[in-house]
């Protein structure tokens, strides 16, 4: 049977998930088969896996630091917002349909079985499960069948490490204060907590760490470093779109849709030394860059009438005229064609049928049914400037309701405007140098100078530096025997 640790925070946003991977490698680094675990997720964030479910990106990063394939039992539910108050609901990876925030919240005892059999049958298989909680277990408007912070706990008998974040000030009453709002059994299930994202010398936070130990009765387990790795972040909580950031060599302007999804899609781009990434909500911010990324949404309806609306429209389609290659990824792509219906209402907007850009020759039409596949292959067909993608390999997945009429290439291209269903498209050895050497070559600059990276052991190497950095951090002589059941 495996062991368990589980990692809670003061509020969203406090580290969890990149604690948890953290912890994930190493422990995989110290000889154990460890799996990550959340029994709810709340993200736009999505991946699909090998068998075609569907689970929430931040597991998916633990899976990779564990060095195991992602698999739904690691998020067995998935809530992705569709509205202020109303998401989809996918179980073990399918989707269960669209409620609202308060018939989800009643229904939410209903989930406890699927929850449970995920648990249990990743407990057979691994040696350790790294549990990970949501926003903070003293939201006392929602303890009332819990499922993921204390609620979970219990259900897994789970030590629990409670997690502040000291970057946004106030990490001592954070801590004490979501203690002091538990129950004294739950109180009993924290064996430690820890301070994180601290930047400067430790020493300095002593006298108060001895303090916060008396009054939450427990130890603190470690002072985890403010961290400069390069992970994918796991919602719209990521500090990528509210850094404007120079303009480099190459200037890459991504469309920050109100909904966006899966804008990790990018992250390739990010890495080169001469490129700059930008995300864009207004049209003075768009200026003039050499690439437009236009990303996934969880509405697309809704997000073109706000790129209609808020003048970004106007922006791609002059920019296009000029000759600027344009490229969007599944919601990004349906809206550069000629229409988007929703006769449905799969995706609840105001509208049931948009014009699109018009720029690709593509007529979008939703059904209930949710493409859900990975799929791999070679390019082919691909005019103009990105026509160097031709005869490389690519490999990602496919997550949407749209469909496009008759099977579309993986690439859709007229002039220099692209479109393409799959996810993680820019992801496989030489994709993103392909698509930045033809930029290049149309700005009259040099490949070369841009910079260029080995992408598979770049996303290594940062996941060995998060666990040096956690090891580091944290007293892991105290969190084994937290996993021991020795504290």
């Amino acid at each position: 049977m495996a062991k368990s640790i589980m990692i809670q925070g003061t509020m969203s946003n406090a580290g969890k998930s990149l604690l948890c991977a953290g912890l994930c490698r190493i422990f995989r680094q110290d000889g154990y088969r460890v799996a990550p675990f959340k029994s709810q997720n709340m993200a736009l964030n999505s991946f699909i896996t090998a068998d075609g479910g569907e689970m929430g990106r931040a597991q998916v990063v633990q899976a990779e630091a564990a060095g195991i394939a992602p698999d739904v039992r690691m998020n067995p539910i998935l809530l992705k917002p569709t509205t202020d108050v109303g998401s989809q609901v996918i179980v073990n990876g399918k989707v269960l349909g669209n409620v609202s925030a308060r018939e989800y919240y009643r229904r939410k005892p209903e989930f406890i079985p699927a929850i449970m059999e995920a648990y249990r049958s990743l407990e057979e298989d691994f040696d350790v499960i790294v549990l990970e909680g949501a926003g903070s277990p003293a939201e006392i408007n929602l303890k009332k069948d819990d499922i993921v912070n204390m609620g979970m706990a219990k259900l897994a008998d789970a030590p629990v490490l409670l997690v502040g974040d000291i970057d946004r000030g106030g990490v001592f009453a954070q801590l004490y204060g979501t203690v002091a709002l538990l129950e004294p059994e739950e109180k009993a299930r924290i064996k430690g907590t820890v301070i994180n994202k601290f930047r400067g010398d430790v020493s300095i936070l002593e006298p108060g760490l001895k303090q916060l130990e008396d009054l939450c009765g427990v130890p603190v387990a470690g002072v985890v470093p403010y961290l400069h790795v390069d992970i994918d972040d796991e919602d719209s909580l990521t500090e990528r779109f509210h850094s404007s950031g120079e303009r480099k060599l190459l200037d890459v302007a991504v469309i920050c849709l109100p909904r966006i999804s899966n804008f990790t899609d990018f992250s390739p781009f990010e890495r080169y030394d001469n490129v700059s990434l930008r995300y864009v909500r207004k049209t003075d911010e768009l200026k003039d860059p050499d690439l437009i990324l236009l990303p996934g949404t969880k509405s697309t309806i809704a997000d073109l009438m706000w790129l209609r609306q808020s003048g970004l429209e106007a922006s791609v389609l002059k920019a296009a005229s000029r000759g600027t290659p344009v490229f969007g990824v599944c919601g990004g792509y349906q809206m550069l064609g000629r229409s988007v219906s929703d006769p449905e209402g799969v995706e609840a907007a105001d509208l049931k049928e948009i014009q699109g850009l018009g720029l690709l020759d593509i007529d979008t039409v939703f059904y209930g049914e949710k493409v859900q596949t990975q799929t791999k292959g070679v390019f082919s067909g691909v005019e103009g400037i990105f026509s160097g993608l031709n005869g490389l390999e690519y490999e990602g997945y496919e997550i949407h309701m749209g469909r496009g009429g008759e099977k579309a290439p993986v690439v859709l291209s007229r002039g220099s405007v692209y479109g393409s269903y799959v996810h993680g498209i820019f992801d496989a050895p030489g994709v993103s140098d392909a698509i930045l050497r033809a930029v290049c070559e149309r700005k009259g600059v040099s490949f070369e100078a841009l910079g260029s990276f080995d992408a598979r052991e770049y996303k290594e190497r940062q996941y060995d530096l998060l666990a040096d950095a956690v090891r580091q951090g944290l007293d892991m002589d105290f969190v084994y025997r937290v996993l021991r059941r020795e504290v």
